[in-house]
């Protein structure tokens, strides 16, 4: 069996955790598995991972890559090329007939040139989309070459997912989506995990990061994760200034990604002293970071439903808090989060309702506190790695019959 991302442990990212827990697990029940992957990391592209290693019975092939890392568009996309050069060459040396490719989708499009390889080996194709290119691209406002070039790439992607034997999705909304393209009888929902199992509620006394961060005393409405141009992060501004005058309510802002420098300079611009900003946490430091907030903040820009589900959501409620989502009231998140009834939607650009609900829900412990104990009980019941990892397995047993 084969694994594609372009990042992988002891990479932090989630794409790379997804696939490293789904990778690790299999290989200790006893499957031969590699991974190929390249040398970056995320979130420090100067650091230069092994070429190749073997960590918890599972053989990564690290390939080579440009290293200009996240900071401009350009140097992103030659890092995406290179990648899109060197690890279909890869699977195609690996693989032999009968084996297993998953192929994640980043960079976007992979699954093109690994279906290219997959075929020439007689290997067998699934597709684990964490979103649908180009039609992201498209919502996010990106050219691609007009209708045309758009045109062409969807058609691309569209062979891979014909040509796959499974396609895993995230949600029921990219389902109906994928299935305008590809067969139903191959898509399979799968939904994200929280990435370790040592995320669940934990006492604020015991969190020993609200003494080293200084908010021990604090309210705190946290966001964790990507700083992408997918997310509605302004809104979340324009509340803490309003909420401005209520001391004890801090918004704590965990990652990275391209909106952070912005995000830093109109913290700077408004003068808001109620904003603090962290770098991603190592895995062993999640269980702190994930149940530091008091309730979590999830949000998608609505033209995107379906295109993308927020993996936050799940660390988020494996915590035992609250989430407010910032998104379609009819998306993929917001309905279960009413499901679950463990947290409240607000409309993307709503600042005075997001002030309000953070508000009230300082104001209301109990409430809080229930909207808590309901998210922790959904995650335990339905989106556990476990319940995840043994629908994986099934899928692969389908796959390989």
């Amino acid at each position: 069996m084969i694994f594609i991302n372009r990042y992988f442990h002891p990479d932090i990212s989630a794409t790379s955790q997804m696939v490293s827990n789904l990778a690790f697990e299999l290989a200790r029940s006893g499957a031969n598995v590699n991974v190929v992957t390249s040398r970056l990391r995320y979130d420090d592209p100067a650091i230069k991972l092994p070429a190749h290693e073997v960590i918890g019975g599972v053989t990564i092939h690290r390939v080579w890559t440009s290293r200009f890392g996240r900071a401009s568009t350009l140097g992103r996309l030659c890092d995406y090329l290179t990648f899109y050069m060197t690890a279909p060459l890869k699977v195609w040396l690996l693989a032999t007939r009968g084996d297993v490719i998953v192929v994640k989708t980043d960079p976007p499009m992979i699954s093109v040139p690994v279906m290219v390889a997959a075929r020439l080996r007689g290997a067998r194709l699934v597709n684990w989309l964490q979103d649908l290119f180009p039609e992201v691209a498209k919502g996010l406002g990106m050219g691609l070459g007009g209708p045309v070039g758009i045109g062409f790439l969807t058609w691309l992607r569209n062979r891979s997912l014909c040509a796959a034997q499974a396609n895993v999705v995230l949600g029921a909304r990219m389902q109906a989506l994928v299935a305008q393209h590809a067969s139903p009888a191959r898509i399979h929902v799968i939904p994200n995990w929280s990435p370790t199992s040592d995320i669940a509620p934990l006492p604020r006394a015991s969190n020993p990061l609200t003494i080293q961060w200084h908010i021990k005393d604090s309210f705190v409405v946290g966001y964790s994760g990507n700083f992408g141009r997918a997310h509605e992060l302004g809104i979340v501004l324009g509340a803490a200034e309003k909420l401005g005058h209520r001391r004890e309510i801090v918004f704590l802002f965990i990652g990275e990604g391209n909106q952070k420098e912005s995000l830093h300079q109109e913290v700077a611009r408004r003068g808001l002293i109620n904003v603090l900003f962290k770098p991603y946490q190592s895995t062993d430091q999640l269980k702190y970071s994930l149940t530091l907030p008091d309730v979590h903040l999830v949000s998608l820009k609505p033209a995107l439903e379906g295109l993308i589900v927020p993996s936050k959501f799940y660390s988020s409620i494996a915590a035992g808090r609250p989430v407010i989502f910032i998104g379609d009231a009819d998306g993929e998140i917001a309905r279960e989060v009413g499901r679950g009834k463990c947290g409240v939607t607000v409309a993307p650009g709503d600042a005075a309702a997001l002030a309000t609900t953070i508000e009230r829900l300082c104001d209301d412990a109990a409430a809080c506190s229930q909207m808590g104990a309901n998210a922790r009980a959904m995650f335990e019941s339905e989106f556990t790695q476990a319940i995840a990892i043994e629908k994986w397995r099934a899928v692969l047993r389908e796959v390989q019959s």
